[in-house]
This record gives structure tokens, sequence and C-alpha cells, in this order.
């Protein structure tokens, strides 16, 4: 390995643009008055010249979009203004100002009050391999700062002092505090710094395997830093400006895509369980679930088919066919959900077992990742039986014509066919580890190091797709377990298989919080935990109530002691969860009003709601939420606890929706939390003189829990 730092640069004939001593291309775009996008080529070229995640004039070429092709997006009247002085060149907008320092490349960030905000580190800002690909971008790192985002990750919303991985895997049982990497790719985070009343995002379009360390390094020399790495690709990043979280994450949105606005009906309960596909007579064991709905007074919208209904007589689970033993009569099986008014989705899994019926068509036609060194499908271990062994497959190459393509047509032949109304997209997170194995790039080649999750990308697309085409006057439904920005643009997705635990319910919490402020807002966790035992009364019933304020409701298992995690699996507090889930559907019409407005996150961390200097306990708050602006959550997840603090927002009155009492924002206090009761407030104006009167949130949708 060999690093190299780019120092000296000069200014080209094109004012934006500066060449390095090396050849180093160094190019800056005004997006906008507030959003300023710098490149740094090491090899003066782009290695991957194309990206999928950002989009021109909304749109989003399947093909990808060439990386020099992208436009400004700057409105009319944006002020632009280049300056050089000696060492520096200034580009300046309304409300930017961003110094270049020639003689030792790095950049710093200022307002439109000429306030410093963020700085490239002296002496070591962009670093990159001069023997390899990796990439490296530096930055001053200051007290003050905090950070959010980075999609779907571990442990506490604030980010620092953390180093994390973006490597999707398939993290069965993670550790929802601890766990690093998970299953989604998201390069994008914002820095609040509250005391300055500024915060800034920075997203880099690079979906190599790259990690962010915010603090948790340390070398005397250099002082305080953070840093971006990338195994390989190009520095390609967004510097977006605002006053607070929400408005960056807007903006990313607006860069990556608006999230796709899902059928109103997949706001309900989502049933799931791997067991009954699973079971010999898996068609009997899920009009069984129909029926106990019915029985139990339980509101169902969709249930998830797992795998199980795919697997052959030996085991092994082939997309895209039946195991006629287990479902005789998949069309029947699908008008039973109907009759009941429940849809279903089915899982798919983008790879196919040497094995598999359709392997040989689809090497002929060219639909895999291929090997580098012989051309042909490149092969590795794959899930094959429910058991957990293993077998050998290739990946669909969802940049290759024919893999896209003849996704499409098996989508449509073999399961919207039967009846099947969404699709599952699960274990997409192309755990090809030959980083040279080769991707078509539709007619332009590129190695699956630069951007597995082009490929999980292009899968939900062609989901989405599938669906569109063959019922073009219902909006689709599809759902990934892997992502990267963008993906929003055509699923919703989950925080995969988490461990069932009171440890994993309190983190999955700012878990979710971080995936909405990543631009992600449909999203959600398996109610109840994945993996491991049963949930025990107490347990279910804390988790079904925080699910409910979730965009995403789905219980899901697979229980390691064989039962099955299903609203009624715990007779004592029936009650409680039919309540709960009853309340779910109440909620449907505000929910539904806010993701189509969701060009915002639609789960907004408490401590965000307002950019002030907040105490450093309310600053550490994890778990609490605001829902779509009007409602604040304070789930329970310690074991016995029947009260809870909770921090009101400073700046608006808040109202107890059980008990109609108003408290003033800006403090914490206990409240009551009973075992068939979470915390709830709606919020209201501080300049309100009404201390009695009903919350808007209350009166608009008509919801009200008093006296329930």
């Amino acid at each position: 390995m060999r690093l190299t730092t780019v120092h000296k640069i000069t200014p080209t004939d094109n004012p934006l643009e500066f060449v390095g001593e090396r050849g180093e291309r160094l190019i800056l775009n005004i997006m906008d008055d507030h959003i300023i996008r710098v490149r740094l080529y090491p090899e003066g070229k782009p290695r991957l010249d194309r990206t999928w995640i950002i989009g021109a004039n909304g749109e989003f070429p399947r093909e990808g979009l060439y990386r020099d092709a992208i436009p400004s997006i700057a409105v009319d009247g944006t002020r632009i203004k280049l300056t050089q002085t000696g060492e520096t060149a200034i580009l300046e907008t309304s409300m930017l100002k961003v110094v270049i320092h020639l003689s030792d490349l790095r950049l710093e960030w200022f307002n439109g009050m000429e306030q410093r905000f963020a700085a490239d580190l002296r002496g070591r800002a962009y670093t990159y391999d001069r023997t390899g690909h990796a990439i490296y971008h530096y930055m001053e790192r200051r007290d003050d700062e905090h950070y959010y985002g980075f999609g779907e990750t571990a442990g506490k919303l604030d980010k620092r002092g953390q180093r994390i991985t973006l490597k999707p895997l398939d993290a069965l049982g993670y550790n929802a505090e601890t766990g690093d990497p998970l299953y989604k790719h998201f390069p994008f985070y914002i820095t609040d710094i509250p005391e300055r009343g500024m915060c800034y995002g920075l997203f880099y379009d690079n979906l190599s395997i790259s990690a962010f360390d915010m603090g948790k390094e340390i070398d005397a020399f250099w002082g305080s830093y953070h840093y971006y790495t990338a195994d390989d690709g190009d520095l390609d990043y967004y510097l977006i400006f605002g006053e607070a979280p929400e408005s960056i994450a807007s903006s990313f949105m607006m860069l990556t895509g608006k999230m796709t606005v899902p059928p109103e009906w997949s706001l309900g309960y989502l049933g799931s369980t791997m067991k009954y596909t699973e079971a010999p007579d898996a068609q009997e064991q899920l009009k069984q679930f129909v029926d106990l709905c019915q029985h139990h007074d339980i509101p169902c919208s969709m249930f998830h088919l797992s795998s199980g209904y795919s697997t052959d007589t030996q085991g092994r689970r082939n997309v895209f066919t039946w195991n006629h033993s287990r479902v005789p009569d998949p069309a029947a099986m699908t008008r039973y959900f109907h009759d009941a008014g429940i849809k279903v989705a089915a899982n798919i899994k983008p790879h196919l077992l040497t094995t598999h019926p359709n392997y040989e068509e689809v090497k002929q036609l060219g639909g895999f990742i291929r090997d580098p060194d012989t051309g042909d499908p490149a092969q590795t271990p794959m899930w094959s039986a429910g058991g957990g062994e293993s077998a050998s497959g290739s990946y669909i190459d969802f940049t290759s014509e024919a893999g896209y393509n003849w996704w499409k047509a098996k989508i449509k032949e073999q399961l919207l066919a039967y009846g099947v109304d969404a699709i599952w997209n699960d274990n997409n997170e192309f755990g090809l580890w030959d980083d040279n194995a080769i991707c078509d790039g539709f007619g332009k080649p590129f190695r699956l190091g630069l951007g597995r999750s082009i490929q999980t990308l292009l899968m939900a697309r062609a989901s989405y797709e599938a669906i569109q085409e063959f019922n073009p006057d219902e909006p689709p439904f599809v759902l990934t377990r892997s992502a990267c920005p963008g993906v929003q643009r055509y699923a919703q997705s989950w925080s995969g298989d988490n461990e069932t635990s009171w440890h994993t319910l309190k983190w999955n919490i700012p878990m979710g919080l971080g995936m909405s402020l990543s631009g992600f807002p449909n999203y959600g966790h398996d109610v109840g935990g994945f993996t491991g035992a049963a949930p025990d009364p107490e347990l279910f019933v804390r988790w079904v109530q925080c699910g409910i304020f979730m965009p995403r409701f789905a219980i899901h298992s697979w229980n390691t002691d064989g039962t099955v995690n299903e609203p009624w699996m715990h007779p004592d507090v029936l009650p409680i969860i039919r309540e709960m889930i009853k309340l779910r559907y109440r909620l449907i019409p505000y929910l539904y009003h806010r993701l189509n407005l969701a060009s915002h996150p639609l789960e907004m961390p408490a401590i965000l709601l307002v950019s002030t200097l907040l105490a450093p306990y309310n600053r550490q708050s994890n778990f609490e939420f605001i829902l779509g602006y009007d409602l604040l959550v304070a789930p329970v997840y310690e074991l016995g606890a029947r009260t809870r603090r909770v921090y009101l927002p400073a700046f608006y009155r808040w109202r107890d929706l059980y008990t109609g009492i108003w408290y003033d924002g800006g403090r914490e206090i206990e409240v009551d939390a009973p075992l068939n009761r979470i915390p709830l407030f709606a919020r209201g104006s501080m300049d309100d003189e009404s201390f009695t009167g009903e919350s808007m949130f209350e009166s608009e949708w008509n919801i009200s829990l008093m006296g329930d």
C-alpha cells in the first residue's frame, strides 16, 4: 500500500476544475444555493462512470446516469461567484462559501454570514492508495458536533466516537446496540451543530465497501478528525447545508428520489412466519392463520409467504417454483386470503442454485454475474435447505438485459399470475466476495466491488416494474431487506433478522430513526423478534405497542423453540394486543397522509424537533420520536416498567392523549405506563391559550384515547 495525499492543485480553463500534480482532477459543481458537489478522481477520470442513485430532472435511468452528465439543479437567480487570490480560490452562493486551498488541497466551508462550519483536515484531506483502489476523505472534528444518519446502524442515534462499516451482510441475530456491519449501505450522514444553529449533510456517491470513523480513531499528530474511506471507486460527494436535520434529510431525498407511496392497505397489520411454509401441510397452516385472525377478531392486511413454499422435495430453495406437496393449489391459497381481505406477498431471492431447473436457461441468456477469469457464471455458497445447509449457486445480474427481463417475466408468470399481490426481495445483500466479478452494466461492464448495492437497487426496481406492468391500476408494493439510497423509490424495508430480547426492542428504535434521517422513511422491524425463543407476554405487548407506530408493522418469526409469533400467542394479553392492532388501523389515515408528504423524515427523533441547545441527558435520548410532526411516541422497553420518563421538546405544548393534561415543553416528566398503555403526546402550539381543548392531532384525525 502506497498512500498519497493530494496537495498542490492548479486551476484549469474550466473555472470549477483543478488538476493535481499526479493528474488528479478536482471538480466542484453548484447543485443549488445550499448544495455543492465535490469530485476527486485520483486517476483523472471516474472508476465507475455512472450513478444509479442521483437522478436528473426527477428521472433515474435504469442504465445509470453518467456522472459527468448530472446537471446542476440550481434555481433561477442563484448567485454564483468564483474568485482566485494567491493560493486560494473562493466559490460562493447566496448561502454557502467554500474556500479551496490550492497549495495544500483542503476545503473550508462557511455559511452566508461568514461562519465557518466545516473544514477538511490540514495536510491529509484527500488521500488515496496508489497501488490499490482505496480512497479517504479526512475532516476536522469539533466537540460540539453530533452525527446522525448512516442508514441502518446499531447503537446510539448520535454516532460520535463510533466507527461504522458499510458492507451489507446477512446479519442473523445481530446485536442491535453493537452489531456492525448490518444489511444496508447508506454513505450519508448529518452533522448537527446546535450550539451554533447550523447543520449540514454529506453524501458520498460510492457503493463499494466503505467505513466512517467519527472519532473512534485517535492519532496525536493529526489532532481531532473524522473520516470516510472506501475500498474502491472515487470521491464524489455532496455537501448539503441547512438549518435543521429535517431540512438536510429532505434535500437528500430530493437528490436521490422521493419515496414511492405504498398502497394504503400496506399500513395495516402484516402477518408472517417462516414456520407455516416450512410445514409439510403449508397450505393448511396458511388457511388456519386466516381462520384464527377471524376467530380472534384480529384485522390483517397482508401475509408474507416465506421461502418454504418454493423448497423442493430435497430441501433446496428454488426461487420461482412451487412445492406442490406443501402448497397443492397456489391459486386457491391466495383466493382464500383474498376472500378474507388479506393480500399475499411472496419471498424471492436473487440467486439460482446450480441445480435449479432454470439455471442453464439463465446461463445461456447471460443473466448471471460472471467470473472475471472464465466469463462463466460466478458461483458461491448459497442458503439451500431450511436447516442451514448450503449449496452452490449464482446471482442474477440485474445490470444485464437478460437477467433484468428474465426476473420480471418470472415474477409475472410464477407469482402474480397465481394471485400473489406483493413481492418480498430477501437475501439480497449479494454476498459474492470476488470484487473482480463482472457485472454487465447494460453493455458497459464494471467490477462488482464498485457497487454490490447497485444490484440490490435494480432488483427492487425490477420487482416494482413487474407488479406495475401486471396490474397498472394498483400501486406496487415491494419489500426489500438490503437497500442503499434510491431504493426508497421502489420498496419498503425492515431491520432484518433481529433477536428476540428487551435489548433488541430498545436499540431497534434509534436504528429506525437513523434510517428515517437517511432518506428512507418507510421502514420497520420484525415485531416480537425474528430469532430466539418466543417473546414472553410482557415483551410481546411492549413490542407491539412500539411497532404500531412504525411505518411498517409486521409480526414475523423463526423461533428457535419451534413456536410462532402470532397476535394470539399469549391468551392472557390478547385483549391488549387486539386493541393495539385496532389502534393501528385508526392511525392509518394519518400515516398514509404523512407518507404522501414524505419528502422529509416520517419518524423524527424528539431531540431534533427543534434546533437548540439541549441539556446533556436530552442530547443522549435515543428512544422516543415524533411521528409525522404531531405525535410524540415514548416506547416502553424495560421489563416491569410501569412509568416512563419522557422529554417534551421545547417551544411546544404537549397533550397527554390518555389524561388530556397539557404540558409545557422543554422539560422531562414522568408519566404512567401500565401494561396496556404506551405514552403518547399530541403537539400543540405555545401560542395556543387553551390548556383543555383537543390537540390538532385529535380533532383533525378523530383519534382519542381518553378512557381507553
